[in-house]
């Protein structure tokens, strides 16, 4: 398994999240799928979201207390219609917090790619869980030493958006 994502980000810079997964064993993955979660909250936080404190008795009701700190430009899988008029693209799965390929052949690999803007900044923490099929008995994967497989992420995003310039040639780069 191979994951990355830069530990140092700027608010309003689009970066990648990127976990990739090696099909090592004699079998295919049924389904491989990939769950990200906030380590302190689980799932009941938007992926790569946080929650806000609950309101207090006699307070605001809110529909919900999840808040993006990354917005998802770009989910995993192949940008077909649905990707394409602005929704979730093909790797979208029935749980907000999940995405899955499909089969994964022995041998082969499957990457999910992210593409997200940084949109709170502070220090947080993005957790992921890598499972062979969506539900049911053995779902998640091991690697290595009988572990799951799973990693995180600890990701500081800077106040300070990189400053927009505009070339000679009409191309817009970002500095500072």
């Amino acid at each position: 398994m191979r994951a990355s994502f830069p530990p140092r980000q700027r608010l309003a810079q689009q970066t990648k999240l990127e976990i990739a997964v090696r099909n090592s064993g004699t079998r295919p993955i049924p389904d491989i799928a990939v769950t990200l979660v906030n380590p302190r909250y689980g799932t009941a936080a938007q992926p790569l979201g946080t929650l806000i404190a609950a309101s207090p008795p006699g307070g605001p009701i809110l529909a919900g207390r999840s808040r993006p700190v990354w917005v998802i430009d770009r989910a995993p899988g192949a940008c077909a219609y649905s990707c394409r008029q602005g929704g979730l693209g093909a790797a979208a799965t029935a749980d907000a917090n999940t995405w899955a390929l499909g089969r994964l052949a022995r041998g082969a690999t499957a990457t999910f790619t992210w593409h997200v803007t940084a949109v709170r900044p502070g220090g947080y923490k993005v957790g992921f869980v890598v499972a062979s099929a969506l539900t049911g008995p053995g779902a998640q994967l091991v690697g290595p030493g009988g572990r799951p497989l799973r990693g995180s992420f600890a990701v500081t995003i800077s106040s300070r958006a990189p400053t927009p310039h505009v070339t000679g040639s009409g191309q817009v780069v970002y500095s500072g």
